[in-house]
Order: C-alpha cells, then sequence, then structure tokens
C-alpha cells in the first residue's frame, strides 16, 4: 500500500494525517490496509528475550512465593530448632537461634532484590501486553468500522436499484393506465 493510502485511511478513521498518529495506530492502519494479522504471542516475544539472569530471578520469585516454599522453609526450621534444642547435646546454634537469624536475615537481603526483579519485568510485560492489546483493538475497531461503510455502500446501492425499479414500475403502470383509459369505454 502507497503512502497515498496510508494518508488517506488516517484522515478516514483517526480524522488526522498519517505522520501526527502515534506508532500503534501507524501500525493498524498498515496492517489492516495490507490485511495482515496484527496479534501475536507476546509472551513468546517476552520471553526469548529474557536473559539467563532473569529467567533464574524468576524462576527463585515463582518457588519463593509457592506452598512448596513454605511446607519445606518451615520443615526446615523446626528441624533446626529441633536439632539445636532437644537432639543435639552441644547444640551448634543454642536458643535463641542466634546463627539462623543471621542465615534468615542474608536469605531475605538476597531474596527481595530477586523478586522485586521479577515483579518489574511482570510490569513490563504487562505494559507490552496492554500496547499489544490497544493496538489489536485499535485494529478490530478499524475493521468494524470498514464493514459497517460496507454495508452502508451496499444499502444505498440495493436502495438505489429499488428506487430504480419502483420507477420503472410507475412508468409501467402510468403506461397501462393510458392504454386503458385512452380505449373504448362502454
Amino acid at each position: 500500500m502507497t503512502s497515498e493510502h496510508h494518508e488517506q485511511a488516517a484522515r478516514h478513521w483517526f480524522g488526522r494525517d498519517y505522520a501526527d498518529l502515534d506508532d500503534a495506530q501507524r501500525s493498524a492502519v498498515a496492517r489492516a490496509a495490507a490485511r495482515r494479522v496484527l496479534s501475536s504471542d507476546t509472551n513468546a516475544a517476552f520471553s526469548e528475550s529474557l536473559t539467563l539472569g532473569e529467567r533464574l530471578a524468576d524462576r527463585v520469585a515463582r518457588f519463593g512465593g509457592s506452598w512448596t516454599f513454605i511446607a519445606l522453609f518451615s520443615g526446615g526450621l523446626a528441624a533446626w530448632a529441633l536439632l539445636n534444642v532437644s537432639v543435639l547435646r552441644h547444640p551448634f546454634d543454642p536458643y535463641p537461634f542466634i546463627f539462623l537469624n543471621l542465615l534468615l536475615s542474608m536469605l531475605a537481603a538476597v531474596q527481595a532484590p530477586v523478586i522485586m526483579m521479577s515483579q518489574n519485568r511482570q510490569a513490563a510485560k504487562d505494559r507490552l501486553d496492554a500496547a499489544h492489546d490497544y493496538a489489536v483493538n485499535l485494529k478490530a475497531e478499524m475493521e468494524i468500522m470498514a464493514l459497517h461503510d460496507k454495508l452502508d455502500a451496499l444499502r444505498t446501492e440495493q436502495l438505489q436499484l429499488l428506487i430504480e425499479k419502483q420507477s420503472d414500475q410507475i412508468r409501467l403502470v402510468e403506461a397501462l393506465v393510458e392504454r386503458l383509459g385512452a380505449g373504448p369505454r362502454e
């Protein structure tokens, strides 16, 4: 499609010049005019762009926010306390578990930024999804308006044909009336 067609489509659908449209609107105009699909799998595109560290952070955050983690972590804490209070004669971390507190603090210090990185990536993915949804909705709206235009054109064409046929029928009836009216009366 030429740029002239893009200009016409932009003025028709958005009432603005093609150059004044944002990227999503330009993309929708170009794809609608070319009859190309706009929708795509943003999850796949986003996942392909992740680095190894980002994928690892997402897995850590996913595991750290699961019931499996809570159960394993609770079991580990209970085993730590049981070992140091009842089982061992010379506990390596006697009550009040100072070493355990240090380990938990270090775990929290590492886990919190990893979870925040994962949340930031999820927010970026959500923004990508929202932008993509907007573009798809925009193109769908343009396609619906185009269908309305086509239906209006068809209806106008059918009405014109109907008026022409009606005019022909009126002429035939008038001619018939003239012939019958001009004939002998009894």
